[in-house]
């Protein structure tokens, strides 16, 4: 980000398979440690380096990373829940954390935001929806929020036929008409399961109760997301769709630094839309609010259940809305915990992997 050249020291970079590239930002940013999940790609790494900082591989390397070395400010943008267990520790040191990894919420918010109140940690949202949020707030008490409003562009199908969604190819839903994003987020928001997430991880992120919290479709993806005070004031986030914003924001926050982000031209909007999401054609919607009433080991089930469909859909193996089918059957099957310990949630993980795969088999 060009605001904020020679602001910042990297002192540590992760990555999960993508060793050429974390190599290049090694070399420009020239951290003391790096770590790569895939141990495979370790000498990989190594080779591509131009200089010579400590190398962590394997499924604990990015936990390692954040023990290894001395930092103030954590951002985790792992995809999934593989950057839970380093996040649950930046929480213990106290760190404050940048958390773009909805999942991580959406697994274990019930330890986490109570480990950083212990602690002292700082969560601040990078989500642009979340992030929205945590903006508006600001403009009265915790006490006197009555309810948020998650906005959602629709995905590629807002507009589809029930019928027609029968047909969906994977290259259909990676077609995002507002966000570019990786393909499992990409996926997510055609199924709108991100919205179901983003649900989850708003009731552990601010504290509300499911009622409080809800998804209305907006395609033009200005408003980013809308707080509702007690006297019916709402207060909303504008800007372009550009996730360099709540980034820079989530870093230098409480202040604002310019941004290469485009700026919102207000002339130029012709409208703002809005309207309620279809719950019939996106049963996504109805898991979360689900999650977010039961908890416990509910969330671990939803990610993971999500993930593994998710990818068995990009392999072909499923239709389009067999990944809400398989996650729901997950979540009624489950051996429920409703209070968890980091342990529990793992097995939850892993146990709903396994049922997804062994559900489509059958």
């Amino acid at each position: 980000m060009a605001g904020l050249n020679g602001e910042w020291n990297v002192v540590g970079l992760a990555a999960g398979s993508r060793a050429r590239e974390l190599a290049r930002q090694a070399n420009r940013f020239r951290p003391a440690a790096v770590a790569i999940a895939a141990p495979e790609l370790a000498g990989e790494l190594a080779s591509e380096l131009s200089y010579s900082p400590r190398v962590f591989a394997g499924s604990d390397a990015l936990r390692q990373l954040v023990d290894a070395i001395p930092f103030d400010t954590a951002l985790c943008a792992v995809v999934g829940a593989g950057g839970l267990a380093a996040t649950v520790r930046a929480a213990e040191l106290g760190k404050r954390i940048a958390l773009a990894s909805k999942e991580v919420l959406v697994v274990a918010g019930s330890l986490l935001m109570p480990l950083a109140g212990r602690s002292g940690a700082t969560i601040i949202p990078v989500d642009s929806e979340h992030s929205a949020i945590f903006q508006a707030m600001h403009a009265g008490k915790r006490g006197e929020v009555r309810k948020v409003y998650l906005t959602a562009s629709g995905g590629p199908f807002r507009t589809w036929s029930d019928g027609a969604m029968d047909s969906i190819t994977v290259e259909d839903a990676l077609c995002h008409p507002t966000w570019d994003m990786g393909p499992k987020i990409t996926i997510d928001s055609a199924t709108m399961m991100n919205k179901a997430l983003e649900i989850v991880e708003a009731r552990w992120l601010f504290d509300l109760r499911p009622d409080q919290i809800e998804v209305i479709i907006h395609p033009e993806s200005i408003i980013h997301s809308l707080v509702e005070f007690c006297d019916g004031s709402m207060i909303a986030q504008l800007g372009t769709p550009d996730m360099r914003t709540p980034i820079q924001y989530a870093l230098t926050y409480p202040a604002r630094q310019s941004c290469p982000s485009a700026p919102l031209d207000l002339l130029r909007i012709r409208e703002l839309s809005f309207q309620p999401p279809d719950r019939v054609r996106f049963p996504a919607l109805e898991l979360g609010y689900e999650v977010a009433r039961r908890g416990g080991t509910c969330g671990a089930v939803l990610n993971a259940a999500n993930e593994a469909a998710v990818e068995l859909f990009r392999e072909g193996a499923i239709a389009f809305r067999d990944i809400a089918r398989l996650v729901e059957k997950a979540l009624s099957d489950h051996v429920f915990k409703e209070s968890p310990t980091l342990d529990d949630l793992m097995a939850a993980d892993q146990w709903a992997r396994q049922e997804v795969t062994r559900c489509m088999a059958s």
